[in-house]
């Protein structure tokens, strides 16, 4: 198998970066992510790595080899696009052997592969049938058989599961990582859905604007976002940030609000012992880490009124309003809160974060209280 390298690599098109000296190395068989909004540069490194796009700067190697002028055919890279890209006049059987049947590889021993295959995918029971007869995650799964059915040394897949509906989504997330644990192959895996990122990667490459902004397990880009753009990407729902201001080493204090005066928890000012009075920072808090009560729970409580409610199903999600502040919280379902009410919200200050700086970068948040 292959570990690649990715070493300053940079795309422009007419001037225009789409990739700016992108520096990353994926394992051998690791399952890597590169996680980021639409436009953001991320289906472009795929055909980089691919070869169906030329560089403009830097280096790609499969294992210590320069590959920039090795063409597509002689990468051993495979690719699985967002639209599945099915023959339609063919057979499952047919499109899956497609790669071999190219090769002139021995029909004999391209019918065992695709049979290897297939059961693999659990597609056996539907080689005689044509695209058009499958359902869209039973046309992806035929579209990843087709893509390792040569035993590529690197597997590119380019938002596979888009097209797929919410349910056969999430049974694909799990099929895709058991699949690739079983056939040990180099996974990069393109999404802009954290959810499909963080279930299922080794590690996650978080790009924006063609750059590498942050790299590290689910665990790290989740726990320790490295910026404020970071940690507001990352999550189910947005993080809830505060704009706040230091006041003489005593407390801080939300701008527009006063959830923060006139004390604040000790991690947090430990935090900001070496900042000058006066200082603004951003505090970013996840709904899961804020609590709801219907009573003051302790000094560090504040009031707040009940603006909107949003029931999951598994949770309800509450927006609450601060004076002038907005602020989102998740909490179990079944609690009884009805839109005006007056509550008192805490925030789990071990799991908040503080960001400083003009470009928001985070103070380390794991200082326990004393």
């Amino acid at each position: 198998m292959v570990k690649v390298i990715l070493d300053g690599v940079s795309k422009r098109f007419n001037g225009t970066s789409a990739v700016d000296n992108f520096n990353l190395e994926i394992k051998n068989e690791e399952f890597m992510s590169i996680l980021g909004p639409s436009g953001c540069g991320k289906t472009t490194l795929l055909r980089l790595i691919a070869g169906l796009e030329p560089l403009s700067e830097g280096r790609i190697l499969f294992n210590d080899k320069v590959v920039n002028e090795v063409p597509p055919r002689d990468r051993n890279v495979a690719m699985v696009f967002q639209s599945y890209a099915l023959f339609p006049h063919m057979t499952v059987a047919e499109n899956i052997g497609f790669p071999l049947t190219v090769r002139k590889n021995p029909e004999d021993k391209t019918t065992k592969r695709v049979k290897e295959i297939a059961e693999l995918l659990r597609l056996t029971h539907l080689l005689e049938r044509k695209p058009k007869a499958l359902s869209g995650g039973e046309q992806q799964r035929v579209a990843v058989g087709r893509a390792i059915v040569g035993t590529p040394d690197v597997l590119l897949m380019d938002e596979p599961l888009s097209n797929v509906d919410a349910k056969t989504r999430a049974y694909l997330r799990a099929e895709l990582k058991e699949l690739q644990r079983d056939i040990k192959t180099t996974l990069l895996f393109v999404t802009h859905d954290q959810t499909e990122a963080m279930t299922m990667s080794n590690r996650i490459a978080l790009m924006n604007h063609g750059n590498l902004v942050q790299l590290g397990s689910p665990k790290e880009i989740y726990e320790h976002p490295k910026d404020i753009w970071s940690g507001s990407f990352v999550g189910s729902l947005p993080m809830n940030l505060f704009n706040c201001k230091l006041i003489d080493k005593k407390g801080v204090r939300a701008i527009g609000a006063s959830c923060f005066a006139p004390q604040s928890p000790n991690n947090i000012m430990e935090l900001l012992r070496d900042q000058k009075d006066g200082t603004q920072f951003t505090l970013g808090v996840r709904p899961e880490d804020i609590s709801i009560s219907k009573t003051r729970q302790s000094n560090l409580t504040c009031e707040a009124e009940v603006h909107l409610l949003e029931p999951m199903g598994d949770s309800l999600i509450v927006t609450l309003k601060v004076v002038d502040s907005i602020m989102r919280a998740k909490t179990k379902p079944g609690f009884e809160v009805t839109e005006g009410d007056h509550m008192y919200i805490s925030f789990d200050w071990n799991r908040s974060h503080l960001f400083l700086g003009d470009e928001g970068k985070e103070s380390l948040n794991d200082t326990n209280p004393s």
